[in-house]
């Protein structure tokens, strides 16, 4: 899934991260984010000295509180963090009495037969959501019995569940972006909570899924009101930080106005050249771009600026916070977990996605602990001339016949002609096709696809992968027993073209602006417009969450009921919370601008 381009250490030459994406910058130039066109570090500013830079800043703030817990999330350097306050600490002859909370983990092996009932089977890439607390992870009755120094200039106590201990303490919590935590994955520089066995990348990300994201999710939630001061830990050499109470402001802003998160992008094996070749300042020494993260919210986050300084916390925060004003009448229904993810695929002068298709509800919650499944839908933004979507099967499939075929391929390494059992349908721009659980499909090469979906999404089941390897020359995994149990093979023939490619509408128009209703499968639970608009179109959220891309014109304004004004360029994501109660969208080109967007039933 990655390149080979590395990060080392200065200072040791240890490599830190791995990827091919480059580590977003701490501190902008003048004017960097007003550059032109998609922009891939897209911030929210907060004002003048509301985010300070640097370790020397932060360890003044520590000194007049005299006892610190660093809180913070799994991946962060804490080695790295404690030396650099020591040695500012140092520069002012004072010292510090350092607690770290690995001293007070319970055995790795104690935590391996914990966590085990949560990870699947050994090669298996799922897991199912873990419903142990952060304080399982520890001896409570050593962390609990710490004690402070008083003859120390500074107590502090380091590392994730330091809150745990029960001290009457300032909390600093240094929060890290998945990504980046998944690039140092990648290099061996981190590795779950609980144990330092570096295992294969697959099963390292499984375990920070299904067990360590949920347990410090929690964590970080319930201590979100107690925190003081939070900081960024994605730069290896550097710190970015900022008052919660500024922080608590700043998602109250974008909570009411407009929201981008930060996307990230990935090569892969059927990747294509969209990506890269459309939106600059990515790294360009790839094979590809497979996927971007416009909207997975689960590894997104929001970056916030002040005085050119950025800061980045995860998505959830904003969840925790301020569900009700994102998701408004549908809060009740999802809670802090946002319900609607967009990404893309990208095909062109690539390959065709893998034949798959995604579980059934009943399944994804009693095998894998989720609450809403993984129902699909490709929008097709881009395609090359013949660009195809695979979808639904022939009207003569024959089950027991398609899983012999597939598991014979499996393991004879032949290859079959999918079209004798799946559909392939001729892909257009502006195409919505359907993909409800349980359908066979897949995105064809020669596609940029906006993949309008629910929020899980690894919960892929790959019947058929065209007999190809991973960019590390690895098989990826094919799963036909899972997909057999969750396909549905009434949809075939004739009943895909009525059901499954929806049919779009003219539903309110005038002569400057017309709305388009592309509608969604009755499994679906948000359904799709397309806002077509020659300068201007006024709109209210009534009380429910916009999920919003340009899909045609260069760039357009958003005018948000508060006053606030955001611009944003073609392909670019962005969200309008419901709190927001109205906007207005401008159009800052020639001809007519095309906005998708899609909200919850």
């Amino acid at each position: 899934m990655h390149s080979n381009f590395k990060e080392e250490s200065p200072e040791t030459g240890t490599l830190l991260r791995k990827t091919a994406q480059y580590l977003m910058p701490s501190h902008l130039t003048e004017r960097a984010d007003q550059k032109e066109g998609y922009n891939i570090y897209p911030s929210f500013s907060l004002g003048d000295n509301k985010i300070f830079r640097g370790y020397a800043s932060l360890t003044e703030w520590m000194i007049g509180q005299k006892t610190v817990l660093i809180e913070g999330y799994t991946g962060v350097f804490y080695e790295q963090v404690q030396q650099a306050i020591s040695e500012c600490l140092a520069k002012r002859g004072l010292k510090a009495n350092w607690m770290n909370t690995s001293d007070y983990l319970k055995p790795a092996a104690h935590i391996d037969q914990l966590v085990a009932p949560f990870l699947g089977a050994e090669e298996s890439v799922w897991g199912t959501k873990c419903t142990l607390r952060l304080a399982d992870f520890y001896d409570m009755d050593q962390l609990t019995a710490v004690a402070a120094d008083e003859t120390a200039d500074l107590n502090i106590i380091i590392g994730p569940a330091a809150a745990l201990s029960g001290w009457d303490a300032a909390i600093l919590y240094i929060d890290l972006p998945k990504n980046e935590l998944q690039f140092r994955m990648r290099a061996g520089s981190v590795s779950n909570l609980g144990t330092s066995e570096l295992k294969e990348h697959f099963k390292m990300y499984k375990r920070f899924y299904f067990v360590d994201w949920v347990l410090l999710n929690n964590h970080k939630k319930a201590l979100l009101n107690d925190i003081a001061v939070m900081a960024d830990g994605q730069w290896p050499e550097q710190i970015n930080w900022m008052y919660q109470k500024d922080l608590l402001e700043g998602l109250n802003q974008i909570s009411r106005s407009v929201i981008r998160v930060r996307p990230w992008f990935e090569p892969g094996a059927w990747g294509g050249q969209w990506i890269k070749e459309r939106i600059s300042r990515l790294n360009k020494d790839v094979p590809n771009y497979a996927w971007s993260f416009e909207l997975i919210v689960p590894e997104n986050g929001l970056v916030f600026e002040s005085d050119n300084n950025l800061l980045e916390v995860s998505f959830d925060m904003l969840m925790f916070a301020n569900q009700q004003q994102v998701l408004g009448r549908h809060a009740a229904t999802f809670g802090d977990e946002f319900p609607v993810r967009f990404d893309f695929l990208d095909t062109f002068d690539g390959g065709n996605l893998s034949i798959q298709c995604h579980p059934r509800l009943n399944y994804i919650q009693e095998h894998f602990g989720e609450n809403i499944t993984q129902d699909e839908t490709y929008y097709i933004l881009d395609c090359e001339k013949d660009a195809t979507v695979y979808l639904g099967f022939q009207d003569d499939i024959n089950p027991a016949a398609f899983k012999t075929k597939l598991k014979d391929s499996e393991a004879s390494a032949e290859e079959i002609d999918i079209t004798q059992y799946v559909q392939v349908h001729e892909a257009k721009k502006h195409d919505l096709f359907l993909i409800p659980n349980g359908t066979v499909h897949s995105a064809g090469k020669g596609n940029l696809v906006l993949e309008i979906s629910a929020t899980p999404y690894i919960f892929t089941f790959k019947m058929y992968d065209w007999l190809r390897l991973d960019l590390e020359g690895k098989p990826r995994p094919i799963n036909i027993d899972h997909a057999f149990n969750n396909l549905d093979f009434n949809r075939k023939g004739e009943q895909v073209k009525k059901e499954l490619i929806s049919r779009p509408s003219v539903i309110e128009s005038t002569e400057s602006w017309q709305i388009v209703h592309l509608p969604t499968h009755q499994d679906h639970f948000y359904d799709v417009h397309r806002l077509e608009f020659d300068q201007e179109i006024f709109r209210n959220t009534d009380n429910c969450c916009h999920i919003m891309m340009l899909v045609e014109g260069e760039s357009i304004r958003i005018t948000t009921q508060d006053g606030t004004v955001h611009h944003y360029a073609y392909a670019e994501t962005f969200v309008i919370p419901a709190a927001s109660g109205s906007y207005t969208l401008t159009h800052l080109g020639a001809g007519r601008a095309k906005v998708i967007l899609a909200f919850l039933k």
